[in-house]
């Protein structure tokens, strides 16, 4: 329709249609997050089979961190990346603690305590919280697992958020990595590798391949610099998802092939290593659909507004406000509706206080009413737990796992 904004691609797993009003009415009502797990568990099992055997598979538990979502997928995967304390908390029992790993600047000294405790491979992200790590581990008498977080001289072309090839808060400048690994060593501790991290989001799979040839090269000359082989090398991870109109989803399966390629090429340094890949977003984004209702239709300057009962507090990266990795508009639809013919042009807003409350900008919709439920898709990741929940006192959203023998 003339004048409507683009709108993402439904996922496939959604665009046929979906129990809406039945979900709502087993969680209780709106605002809500579903979370389909035969999603995520295909996402898994597609990665999986597209890379060499020799890679592991970590889930960034930062990308959702849904206790039930983690349960679920724990046995699925070979890793754990947590980034504060409390994610520590909800990954231990999950999983063996050698394959849960803490990254993150600024980790705290009781937060290193714990890690350190559990035995935990901490992701280390500068000289000063080495020297901490190795304090408190000589204190309690435990020897640490002490990883490298390396700020690479490269960064991932086509990334969302670019994280490496320049001054950095993460990681440890790629030139200044070898000193510190040795000084690890000679201290005692079990120094488990290195996490090298270029960018996320990315849906240019040259790109990520070229990335993955650059970290595994960066990851050789560390390791010959300093005279001894990394147990592990986490490649970080980057594969985004397609939000937008005109988004195409990243080819792992091309992916995959280039690794296998790179990895018969490796230096002699990294011939008993292991490796990583490191996804979040990729694994459960696609799999999440918000629903809110419309509780106010409205016009103002001839244009429509739908108000519903949930909105940036819920859901911040569909606004476009959380960081410059999205803007609008998301995949959206009209939840019972799905494949009808668009009839106007209305605008999604939120019941909070801020003209930055406006989830879909200028779609077009099927003709819309108050009670209806309108669908915000690829909501699986960066949702509740990325969100401003406390402002103006509104109630947290509902959360709730399908598609798993016990939901």
């Amino acid at each position: 329709m003339n004048g409507a904004k683009a709108i993402g691609p439904i996922p496939a797993e959604f665009a046929s249609g979906f129990p809406a009003e039945q979900w709502i009415a087993q969680a209780g009502g709106t605002p809500l997050f579903v979370y389909d797990f035969a999603v995520v568990a295909a996402r898994v099992a597609q990665l999986r089979a597209a890379l060499p055997d020799s890679v592991e598979i970590h889930y960034a538990i930062k990308a959702n961190p849904m206790p039930a979502l983690l349960a679920a997928i724990a046995p699925l995967v070979d890793g754990l990346d947590v980034a504060s304390a409390g994610e520590l908390e909800k990954a231990l029992g999950l999983m063996a603690s050698h394959a849960i790993s803490f990254a993150g600047p600024g980790k705290r000294d009781f937060e290193l305590e714990a890690a350190i405790r559990a035995g935990v491979t901490i992701n280390l992200e500068s000289e000063g919280e080495a020297e901490r790590a190795l304090l408190i581990a000589d204190r309690l008498g435990i020897r640490p697992l002490l990883a490298v977080r390396v700020n690479p001289d490269f960064e991932l072309r086509g990334s969302g958020m670019r994280m490496g090839g320049r001054a950095s808060p993460f990681g440890v400048d790629a030139a200044r990595v070898p000193a510190l690994v040795k000084r690890l060593i000679a201290a005692g501790a079990d120094w488990q590798g290195f996490h090298i991290f270029a960018g996320s989001q990315s849906l240019d799979s040259g790109a990520i391949s070229e990335s993955q040839s650059l970290t595994l090269a960066l990851a050789g000359r560390l390791a010959e610099e300093i005279g001894a082989s990394p147990p592990l090398v986490n490649l970080g991870g980057g594969f985004g998802i397609p939000y937008f109109s005109g988004d195409t989803p990243v080819d792992v399966e091309g992916i995959g092939r280039a690794l296998a390629f790179q990895m018969e090429r490796l230096s002699p340094m990294l011939a008993q290593s292991r490796f990583a890949i490191e996804l979040g977003r990729w694994l459960v984004g696609e799999a999440g659909v918000y629903l809110a209702r419309v509780v106010d239709r409205k016009e103002s300057g001839g244009e429509a507004f739908l108000v519903i009962d949930g909105g940036l507090n819920h859901h911040l990266a569909a606004s476009g406000n959380f960081g410059t990795v999205v803007k609008r508009n998301y995949p959206v639809a009209v939840a019972t509706k799905i494949g009808v013919e668009p009839e106007e042009i209305a605008s999604v807003v939120g019941p909070l206080c801020t003209p930055l409350d406006r989830l879909a900008d200028r779609v077009a919709l099927p003709k819309t009413e108050v009670g209806d439920v309108i669908a915000i898709f690829a909501s699986g990741a960066y949702g509740p737990s990325a969100s401003p929940s406390a402002f103006l006192g509104h109630a947290p959203a509902r959360e709730m796992l399908v598609g798993t023998a016990n939901p």
